[in-house]
């Protein structure tokens, strides 16, 4: 069963509104869903204090497949 939603009130700069309205319509979502994924996002990088851990997986792979080269950048 799911779980009854909680109504509340807030604004928003138009342009991101109308790119998320963009996002939810592209991947066929309603509004309500894309916001509500955005704020577990927003709460879940909140609590870990840091990035996601395929986002940290993903830079780990990267480090280990390109460290030499990240090496002469750094130069």
């Amino acid at each position: 069963m799911a779980r009854p939603l909680a109504k509340f009130a807030t604004q928003a700069d138009p342009k991101v509104l109308d790119e998320v309205r963009a996002i939810a319509a592209k991947e066929g979502k309603q509004l309500q869903g894309v916001i509500d994924e955005a704020l577990r996002d927003f709460v879940e990088k909140r609590k870990r204090g840091r990035a996601r851990p395929e986002i940290l997986t993903a830079f780990g792979e990267s480090l280990a497949e390109f460290d030499a080269l990240y090496q002469e950048l750094a130069k």
